[in-house]
């Protein structure tokens, strides 16, 4: 069982930057994968980072070039910038090991004037 402690969501202005970042209860170089997902209301779950083994990422359209995601020995990190009100939703932080896939129970990202 992996544990994921997301934090760092918060209210920001358009334009704006937030870190969040993903506490795991083990070392990441231990799982197959970690991403960050999210959730607006009324909407389906969407991928929008992924860290795999051997360093690949993988970025949802609407994340290239705005949103970064890296890890540090057993934190996931996803750099969010050029923030739109349209990036609201609820993160979750994920973590894939063989065929288990773990989740944070979220954090929520707010960006309004």
């Amino acid at each position: 069982q992996v544990q994921l402690v997301e934090s760092g969501g918060g209210l920001v202005q358009p334009g704006g930057s937030l870190r969040l970042s993903c506490a795991a209860s083990e070392n990441i170089f231990n799982l197959n994968a970690v991403g960050w997902y999210r959730q607006a209301p009324g909407k389906e779950r969407e991928m929008v980072a992924s860290l795999h083994v051997g360093g690949t990422t993988n970025y949802a359209d609407f994340a290239k070039g705005r949103f970064t995601i890296s890890d540090a020995v057993d934190t996931v990190y996803l750099q969010m910038g050029s923030l739109k009100p349209e990036d609201t939703a609820v993160y979750y932080c994920s973590a894939r090991r063989l065929s288990d896939t773990y989740w944070g129970q979220g954090t929520q990202v707010t960006v309004s004037s």
